[in-house]
């Protein structure tokens, strides 16, 4: 019995020491990992960033792209000062404004329209679908997050832009609305998921104290989970805010790529994103041209990390309400 306890005593000291070892190995693994993750993000970050230092240190590129003719109206063939995008040309003009209202149109009209779709489906999915529908419906959407954004575009140039010409007589094929509505398809699976889980992740006591109230199952869900749930909705709609700027080929495919400057959601236009798409691969290394275009990056990433803090600001100061906490 002695030799048998001694046995047992030593496997169960080699199994400890093996588990051991493979925690310290499996925390060193996830550590390095993560912690190349983050440096190849920083590393691209100043790659990007110093391709467009040269906008601020060469004299070439200051004279051809300098930040008055980044920002300022340009004067055209016409004698007319306009803000114009035409990079190519005996007098380049590398106006940023066409790009910028180009973006921020087709965000909007895709998160005007992907936000009540998805937080809506998230809604159904949480509090009136049954469990069979539920364990269907869900899949599904979030299924279509995995569907290339070529696939959308190529759907929104070939199918929905001929559909949208026809039924509301859009001027031109391919404008602003045809690519926000496309751009909206990729943009609801993000806002549903993130709804449905903070819909889900409201306690039941909520529920079952506004029923017992006497409150409908919809005056519960609009008045009492919705509003407890609203940090994570709020964060769906920051993600997806996020991911329509940054989107490149659903836009470049169903714009119609014409930097135009105006308001207009019927005219072509062209975004930040698909210019860097359409026209890096052809631009001339080191050119005024070239470091624009990663200027026009870099003011991507600044932009969209300035949404994401501010988002998560207003997410912390919802949830400190909801809590109470001051």
């Amino acid at each position: 019995m002695k030799n048998v306890s001694a046995i047992e005593l030593q496997l169960r000291t080699r199994t400890q020491r093996f588990r051991g070892f493979t925690n310290r190995l499996a925390q060193v693994v996830i550590s390095v990992l993560a912690l190349s993750a983050m440096v190849t993000i920083i590393l691209i970050f100043v790659f990007v960033f110093r391709e467009a230092v040269p906008l601020l240190t060469d004299p070439q590129a200051q004279h051809e792209a300098g930040w008055s003719k980044l920002f300022l109206p340009l004067e055209s063939a016409q004698g007319v000062s306009r803000f114009l995008w035409q990079p190519v040309g005996a007098v380049p003009k590398y106006s940023l404004l066409p790009l910028f209202m180009g973006t921020l149109k087709t965000t909007l009209v895709a998160v005007l329209l992907a936000a009540p779709f998805g937080v809506a489906a998230a809604m159904y999915t949480s509090e009136f679908a049954p469990d069979r529908v539920r364990e269907w419906i869900k899949p599904v959407v979030e299924l279509l997050a995995g569907i290339p954004s070529v696939v959308l575009g190529f759907f929104a140039l070939i199918v929905l832009a001929t559909w949208m010409q026809t039924v509301f007589g859009l001027p031109v094929r391919l404008n602003t609305t045809t690519a926000g509505v496309a751009l909206a398809l990729a943009v609801v699976p993000i806002i549903y998921s993130v709804s449905e889980d903070a819909l889900t992740a409201v306690p039941r006591s909520y529920r079952e104290a506004s029923l017992a109230l006497g409150a409908s199952g919809w005056q519960t869900a609009i008045r009492v989970v919705v509003p407890a749930a609203m940090p994570g909705i709020f964060a769906s709609i920051v993600l997806g805010f996020g991911r329509a700027i940054g989107e490149t080929m659903i836009v470049l495919m169903a714009s119609g790529n014409a930097a135009i400057t105006s308001w207009d959601f019927t005219d072509s236009t062209r975004t930040l994103a698909a210019t860097i798409a359409a026209e890096l691969g052809e631009v001339i290394f080191g050119s005024p041209h070239y470091h624009v275009l990663f200027f026009i990056g870099a003011l991507l990433f600044v932009v969209t990390f300035s949404i994401n803090s501010i988002g998560a600001y207003v997410i912390s100061v919802m949830r400190r309400r909801l809590t109470g906490r001051t």
